[in-house]
């Protein structure tokens, strides 16, 4: 059986863009944070980047998958011009008061299980960081380390905390 994989799951707003009130609706408001060097570290000590974003607004009607889409290509080629691969992106499109209950929407850990199945990680060794205590319990309940920051400060506090 081949090894399991590492990675370090990624929350998008507050860690890798502005956070923007409640929610980023419009790809002009999608201003993302210079993480470049942490992420690097973090890819070249071989973990998988993973984002895990709910994305309740889509239920709202706030905004719509195109425009999460045009969010999510910029997030990814961001990175990529710097050397750093986001591997995939995990979004929950639903909203309790709309749509009704889920198992995606943090902190339910349905995105990261998605994720842990898909690249056959090893959650011991992986990690999710967050700026809500909502990820933490993600985090928790997937059997994933949680690390908690501040939101839209740099991530280069928590190298230290990742093996």
């Amino acid at each position: 059986m081949p090894a399991k994989n590492k990675a370090v799951f990624l929350d998008r707003d507050g860690v890798l863009n502005r956070e923007m009130g409640d929610y980023v609706c419009r790809f002009e408001d999608f201003h993302i944070l210079d993480n470049f060097q942490t992420l690097k570290t973090l890819q070249d000590r071989g973990y998988l980047l993973l984002v895990a974003t709910n994305q309740g607004g889509l239920a709202k009607g706030w905004y719509n998958e195109d425009e999460l889409a045009k969010m999510h290509a910029h997030l990814k080629e961001t990175y990529r011009s710097h050397g750093i691969e986001i591997k995939d992106i995990f979004y929950c499109p639903h909203h309790p008061d709309f749509t009704g209950e889920c198992n995606c929407r943090k902190p339910k850990p349905g995105l990261l299980l998605q994720g842990i199945e898909k690249y056959n990680l090893d959650p011991s060794l992986s990690y999710f960081i967050g700026d809500r205590e909502r990820d933490i319990e993600a985090a928790t309940a997937a059997g994933v380390k949680g690390i908690l920051i501040d939101s839209d400060q740099p991530l280069n506090e928590i190298l230290d905390l990742i093996a």
